[in-house]
């Protein structure tokens, strides 16, 4: 298999992982839109029975179009297995309540993804499993908050908005002297510009929603990591049912085929867009990984290849002039989520935190003026005279 051979990025990207020879000559891995699947007769059940078999019989317990999205999600990160599941906040449940038990304790740094917070800071603390937040790249306070029953150490790197970069080798000096596992969610960074596991980080995660499906259409969440982490997660899977669906397993592995064409464009729109917007004297701020003002520059080109298509900046700190430019925007898309071919840009302070009070949102790091751009992959010419003219 494609997998198996020292092939390109690309390479794998379009052919691993794929049933290459199916029985209908399909060039496109099928679409196997199937809740069962039948048995040719009795003895295919003793065989599935004894484990001799290894074979599908519910699209609950997994499907041949999930699989092959499986093996190439695998392939592209470089490890040995991977589980989808049917959106990313599915994967992250799914996988702290398989790893976890009453009495355990995790650690969880303050910038994680807002939803993730929740569910660590709410509802594992109903199954008494002790949750405690500390500052994202504070490598003192990460060790301080060890105690003996921790079992999990999990993060974001980079973290939305700021684009914080966790230091990989400096985290996992901490850890390897442990046992206890650490998970990193590398959904902005993507197996294309960074490869946690490559410096020991035991789980990644993905929101496919994002970069990895790339055309806004899908929802979708992958874990990989050796097999062994791997299936106590995929069997806990099947008794949750947060599977992914054919239809969108098919599509997630049509996206994946054009991954490194789209990233190398989000990457280099990225540095870009965030240089121009670092010039402009109406913008206060610029947060980017790219860029050397970047508080976690030196991190960020050591350990990634990429800085991928979110841009962070801030404008006056005034929610009506920051609406007032985002109405004039004629090519941006005013909506949340990243890693779409169409570009969107929303204002966190008024789409992501309007639920809580301003306090609160500003103790996050939610100002006003506070503005994410998720660059598609549109000519990075025509995104920068749309900013260019709503700023004017």
């Amino acid at each position: 298999m494609i997998e198996s051979i020292n092939a390109g990025f690309s390479t794998k990207a379009v052919h691993s992982g794929e049933i290459r020879y199916n029985e209908y000559g399909s060039i496109t891995t099928p679409i196997v839109q199937s809740s069962t699947f039948i048995f040719k007769n009795t003895e295919e059940i003793k065989l599935l029975a004894a484990g001799v078999s290894d074979r599908y019989e519910y699209s609950r317990y997994g499907h041949p179009t999930q699989l092959a999205a499986e093996r190439k999600l695998a392939a592209l990160e470089g490890t040995e297995d991977a589980v989808l599941f049917s959106s990313g906040m599915s994967a992250i449940t799914t996988t702290l309540f398989a790893l976890l038990k009453t009495g355990d304790h995790i650690i969880i740094t303050d910038d994680a993804y807002k939803r993730t917070l929740d569910f660590c800071k709410i509802c594992l603390s109903r199954f008494d499993i002790d949750c405690t937040v500390v500052k994202m790249c504070d490598y003192e306070a990460i060790e301080e908050a060890i105690k003996p029953n921790t079992k999990i150490f999990f993060s974001e790197s980079p973290t939305n908005p700021y684009l914080n970069i966790m230091d990989l080798e400096k985290l996992m000096a901490i850890f390897n002297k442990t046992n206890i596992m650490v998970i990193s969610d590398s959904t902005f960074a993507t197996p294309f510009n960074q490869k946690p596991l490559d410096y020991g980080v035991h789980l990644v995660m993905h929101s496919a929603t994002k970069y990895l499906a790339g055309h806004n259409d899908i929802l979708g969440g992958v874990v990989l990591g050796k097999k062994e982490l791997i299936n106590p997660i995929r069997e806990y899977l099947k008794i949750t049912g947060g599977v992914i669906d054919p239809h969108s397993a098919y599509l997630l592995i049509r996206g994946l085929k054009t991954f490194e064409l789209r990233m190398q464009r989000h990457n280099s729109s990225g540095q870009i867009i965030a240089e121009y917007l670092e010039t402009h004297p109406k913008v206060k701020k610029v947060y980017y990984p790219g860029l050397k003002s970047h508080p976690h520059y030196d991190v960020a080109k050591a350990q990634m290849s990429g800085y991928g298509g979110v841009v962070t900046f801030e404008l006056e700190d005034n929610v009506e002039h920051v609406l007032d430019f985002m109405g004039k925007l004629k090519i941006l898309n005013i909506g949340p989520s990243l890693g779409g071919v169409e570009s969107l840009i929303p204002h966190p302070a008024t789409i992501s935190y309007y639920k809580i009070s301003k306090e609160e949102r500003l103790k996050l790091g939610i100002t006003d003026g506070l503005i994410r751009l998720a660059v598609g992959v549109e000519n990075v010419e025509d995104i920068i005279n749309d900013i260019k003219t709503a700023l004017n």
